[in-house]
């Protein structure tokens, strides 16, 4: 009887291992489409005539949607507990990535780029829920860092094809976008392999978990610490240039494929700084998020200065405060607010950051397109001191 019971141990863990393996092919090759094309994108459009503002904005509200969208989506999931509906729509529509190869206005690659962006907002809170379900016998925090590590592969690999595709063809954005609707057919292959494999073993359930971390009538509601917090990173969000406005400025005096390739480096420093700043927030609390916080002036300035040493500085610093932005900004809502909340205070969260990244994209748009470099950095030193001084009082509220 114990050897039996062992024996179904040794299945179910198997099976776990074997889950969250499949459903981070599956990112990887959604993040291979989608990150090599935000790699390219703001060239392309600057190719076709967008200004700066157009691109800052179009990122912008990308930003805003696919992530202000998910408490939305997330809230339809768990109501109509068609999470496998919402994971096979956000995927299948990345098929408007390779598509934006046969458009040669911006207007119609802004509005696939959205699609995108929707996409993500759709797919993410039912693929984290139905990799929570088939995790359960190794540990969240296992399962949720192996898909993040194959995630995060796709992260990097996606740039890399669209930088070598651009080498290859001699900056051609019709064969390089193309090119990536070979791995939206393995996408299509994967998704319809972990749905043939798992559905009966993701059946989410209406009950209760069997191993509350806490009781659900504990904790009244959002903290104040969490609202000042939340505030804070609004506006160290706002004050922060996106990674599109420093690939635009980069593609005034760099060729496409480094363009692409410096996205690269952006992927992998964030992947980097992601385990560094989780094993620093683990140690030291949220003090330590008055890092990015300060860094995030440096690649504000130097993108509207313009110049190739201050758009590669920038670019790499971005990527380190966007890895620290990716992991310990939400560790951080966990440790602010209660179970019972917590699923709202993430999408509040989600939808003000979001919100921080399409106000950034518009100003600094703005900025760069009529060479306010003054006005960029009063913009960027008042909005960090600001942010610092809010989460500093975050901090002493504890």
């Amino acid at each position: 009887m114990i050897l039996m019971k062992g024996n179904r141990d040794r299945e179910r863990i198997r099976l776990a291992y074997k889950g969250v393996l499949l459903f981070g092919v599956v990112s990887l090759f959604g993040d291979i489409i989608y990150e090599g094309a935000r790699g390219v994108a703001p060239t392309y459009l600057d190719f076709l005539g967008a200004s700066a503002l157009v691109v800052g904005f179009a990122f912008g509200l990308g930003e805003f949607l696919g992530y202000g969208l998910r408490l939305l989506s997330g809230l339809l999931a768990d109501t109509t507990r068609a999470y496998w509906l919402f994971f096979f729509l956000g995927y299948i529509l990345l098929l408007s990535i390779p598509l934006i190869g046969f458009t040669s206005a911006w207007e119609l690659v802004v509005a696939l780029i959205l699609v995108e962006r929707v996409a993500k907002a759709l797919r993410s809170p039912a693929r984290d829920t139905l990799l929570s379900v088939i995790s359960r016998e190794v540990g969240s925090g296992k399962a949720f860092g192996l898909h993040e590590l194959l995630d995060q592969v796709g992260a990097v690999l996606g740039p890399g094809i669209v930088a070598f595709m651009l080498f290859t063809t001699s900056n051609n954005y019709f064969y390089t976008f193309t090119s990536l609707f070979l791995p939206y057919l393995l996408l299509l292959a994967a998704i319809f392999t972990v749905y043939s494999k798992l559905k009966r073993y993701t059946i989410v359930a209406g009950g209760t978990d069997a191993k509350p971390v806490e009781k659900l009538g504990q904790g009244k509601g959002l903290s104040i610490e969490f609202k000042v917090y939340t505030l804070a990173v609004a506006l160290n969000t706002m004050g922060l240039i996106h990674i599109s406005l420093i690939l635009y400025r980069a593609s005034e005096t760099m060729i496409p494929w480094i363009v692409s390739a410096l996205y690269l480096l952006v992927q992998a420093v964030d992947a980097a700084s992601a385990l560094f700043s989780g094993y620093m927030y683990d140690k030291y609390g949220r003090k330590v998020l008055l890092t990015p916080f300060i860094l995030s002036v440096f690649p504000s300035v130097m993108a509207v200065l313009g110049g190739q040493p201050f758009i590669l500085t920038a670019a790499l610093t971005f990527g380190f405060i966007y890895g620290m932005q990716e992991s310990i900004y939400r560790a951080a809502v966990s440790d602010l607010t209660p179970v019972r909340w917590r699923g709202t205070a993430y999408g509040i969260f989600n939808a003000i950051y979001g919100l921080g990244f399409l106000l950034s994209g518009s100003i600094y748009g703005y900025f760069i397109k009529n060479n306010l470099v003054a006005l960029s950095v009063v913009f960027a030193v008042s909005m960090q001191a600001i942010a610092s001084t809010l989460l500093i009082k975050s901090i002493s509220q504890e």
